[in-house]
């Protein structure tokens, strides 16, 4: 018998294949399951969900409006935009009280009357806000407009029209409601009635969507302008006080106090009666119109 013998490495490596045996249900095994990184793969979450919104418009104005998740900024020819934000949205402020060494802004930061640059995405639903950025001293001024306010520098106007007793005419605002409680003559104390009706109208106006209270003091015709002008004043600030300290009512849900006097009856003053029913604190629930059914 010829025996041939190679010395080419390769065909002895075949060779040694060829005289094993090969199992049949191995082989179809291998053939059967093929290896996991084949197996076609869904995409990352994060890119599934990634808004396809192309890029939307820079919004440059003043904060008028804030509603939960969505903010409307006036620009300075009037035109408002409503804007929502969400998680993804970034909200960046100039070197100060938010710098590098103070806290960073928020949702909260975004104060009514604040002047912003906003960028924006489109989506089906609108526009959502993708970067925020204001100065950090004009947060400083919005801060301090805030302060008896909610909705900026509209419900400032609107109040200062409040002052003068004209709750018919303010036309930026939805009145919602009055609570009159009434106090004895030259008195500002609140009486046991008075103080459970505060908190029922507070309650009450706690279930309605953006209302704010004006709260405004009134006196009868007895005694000189000025002593009724301080009395009336006394008695808002303890209609005010009450309505944050025990009612619970947000102090930045109020709008600012004031008394009127005896300007505005709401009866006659040649009865004990009419004088009675003037003697009062009228707390008023308003809406602004910019916020109603935003």
């Amino acid at each position: 018998m010829m025996r041939i013998v190679s010395k080419r490495p390769e065909v002895l490596c075949l060779l040694a294949l060829l005289a094993v045996p090969v199992s049949g249900s191995a082989f179809a095994q291998e053939t059967e399951a093929p290896a996991p990184a084949l197996q076609p793969t869904a995409p990352p979450t994060a890119i599934v969900n990634a808004p396809s919104a192309t890029p939307g418009p820079e919004i440059k104005g003043v904060i008028s409006a804030r509603n939960g998740e969505k903010i409307k900024v006036t620009a300075p020819d009037g035109t408002a935009t409503v804007i929502a934000l969400n998680e993804t949205t970034r909200i960046k402020a100039s070197s100060g009280l938010f710098g590098s060494k103070g806290p960073q802004p928020t949702a909260d930061s975004l104060l009514n009357g604040l002047p912003v640059s906003v960028k924006t995405v489109q989506s089906d639903d609108g526009l959502i806000a993708s970067q925020i950025s204001f100065k950090n001293g004009d947060f400083k001024t919005a801060n301090m407009i805030r302060n008896g306010t909610t909705q900026g520098f509209e419900e400032q106007t609107a109040a200062t029209e409040a002052l003068r007793g004209r709750m018919g005419d303010i036309d930026k605002y939805n009145v919602k409601g009055t609570t009159n409680v009434y106090f004895e003559t030259g008195k500002a104390v609140l009486s046991e009635q008075a103080k459970q009706e505060l908190c029922t109208a507070a309650s009450t106006a706690d279930s309605t969507e953006n209302a704010l209270l004006l709260v405004i003091g009134y006196t009868d015709s007895v005694g000189s302008d000025e002593l009724n002008q301080t009395l009336s004043e006394k008695r808002a600030s303890s209609v005010i006080n009450y309505l944050q300290q025990v009612c619970k009512w947000k102090p930045y849900r109020m709008l600012t106090p004031t008394g009127m006097a005896k300007a505005d009856p709401a009866a006659s003053n040649d009865t004990p009666e009419g004088k009675a029913q003037n003697r009062r604190v009228a707390v008023n629930v308003l809406v602004s119109k910019s916020v109603d059914g935003l």
